[in-house]
């Protein structure tokens, strides 16, 4: 290959700004060196600002190949940008070799465009010498902020008794700059929340990637909706941002304790009888028909022989106590029942912002008189067969027998036999 044929030279771009009134701080140039390929000679990359102001069209730099000094020749380019997609974003004079940029390049789009450098006949069109081919890089630019996916907007729903330190939300973003460099790299932070209590906090979990912490407790009688604006921010020159919104809606769990309506109640049952005998109510501030709000009712003391249960109706949340095994008047007139009452799901309480820890408070009581009223038992022989004996010469009016009875109810001395 011959001298003539391999020299191919970049003008520096300085010299070229000057005369073209383009801000040198918009190109780059490395320098002019040949790169072998297995079948071609490369040169080495031209670098291009992404989104450059313009004027347009602007110089990117000037090809020169010694068989130029023939004036029976021209330059040509093809490829990337010029035949090839996006067509017509690059131009050569063929006479002085200026290659020229015609508009902005998004490098997000764009990053890289490959061009062929020819020197052709001015009549016949054919090249007259081996084809040469240039790299244009497009310089990243920090033009675009982070962006929070799948949505800017993350809504979520947290009950109140969440621990302290519970993985709230998942928040991610990604930046389309150049990967790895300051433009695409970000951090993430708290901007503002409303309310202004518990606070909320991010965690890393990839670059990527961060999680909303919760720091202290809910008190959802306080605040039943949270709404915490988070900012993505780049590291770029200048830094670019954008935000997300997390609303957080808070369910109601179980930080009120259920109280009976009074503190006794009475009640009676005729013996023996098996049935519902009193419904007794409960006050419980916590949203109705929630595991925070449903009571459960448990008999401590009076129902040593198992002859009461109490059950939560489901409708009324009141306690239903009936009599399962019957009770005998002449054993147990009063019994007097002590019950608790509870709810289904574990007592939570946030006070100054800290979760109350320590024993479970315990449950509020109530006390049931249950009067056992007497049923007329039938007296009752205690012998159903008794053999009598007389004497012949007895007196009219003598007595002849006196049964043995048992009555439970009465006074003996007032049995009749008939």
């Amino acid at each position: 290959m011959t001298k003539s044929t391999l020299l191919l030279i970049l003008l520096a771009l300085v010299d070229v700004a000057a005369s073209s009134k383009n801000d040198t701080g918009n190109r780059e140039k490395r320098d002019a060196v040949l790169i072998r390929s297995k079948r071609r000679w490369v040169l080495s990359t031209i670098d291009l600002e992404e989104n450059m102001p313009g004027p347009y069209p602007a110089v990117v730099t000037q090809l020169y190949n010694e068989k130029k000094l023939d004036s029976n020749v021209i330059f040509s380019i093809k490829g990337d940008g010029v035949t090839e997609n996006p067509i017509g974003l690059f131009s050569i004079d063929e006479n002085t070799g200026y290659v020229y940029v015609h508009k902005p390049i998004d490098r997000e789009q764009y990053p890289l465009f490959h061009v062929d450098f020819d020197v052709l006949d001015r009549k016949t069109r054919a090249t007259v010498d081996k084809t040469l081919s240039f790299n244009v890089e497009i310089k990243d630019k920090n033009d675009n902020s982070p962006q929070f996916t799948p949505s800017s907007t993350i809504r979520v729903t947290v009950p109140e008794n969440a621990p302290e330190g519970a993985l709230l939300a998942t928040l991610q973003a990604h930046d389309i700059d150049l990967m790895d460099s300051p433009n695409s790299q970000f951090t993430m932070s708290v901007l503002s929340q409303n309310p202004g209590s518990p606070k909320f906090t991010l965690k890393d979990m990839t670059a990527e990637v961060k999680q909303l912490i919760l720091k202290g407790c809910f008190d959802y009688d306080k605040a039943k909706q949270y709404t915490v604006l988070v900012e993505a921010k780049d590291k770029g020159r200048p830094p670019m941002s954008s935000t997300a919104t997390v609303i957080l809606d808070i369910t109601d769990s179980n930080s009120h304790p259920p109280e009976f309506s009074s503190a006794t109640y009475t009640t009676e049952v005729m013996e023996m009888e098996l049935k519902e005998i009193l419904r007794i109510g409960i006050k419980d501030k916590d949203t109705p028909n929630t595991p925070g709000s449903k009571a459960v009712f448990t008999i401590l003391k009076g129902n040593e022989d198992g002859n009461y249960k109490i059950e939560t109706d489901p409708k009324t949340n009141e306690g239903v106590l009936s009599v399962i095994k019957g009770k005998n008047f002449e054993k147990t007139e009063i019994t007097e029942l002590e019950i608790a009452v509870e709810n289904e799901e574990k007592l939570f309480q946030c006070v100054d912002g800290k979760a109350v820890t320590g024993p479970v408070p315990k449950p509020n009581t109530a006390k049931v008189a249950v009067k056992v009223n007497d049923v007329n038992d039938p007296p009752v022989f205690k012998k159903q067969v008794e053999k009598v004996y007389r004497n012949e010469n007895g007196n009219p009016g003598d007595v002849l027998f006196i049964p043995d009875i048992k009555d439970e109810d009465s006074d003996i001395n007032k049995l009749r036999c008939g």
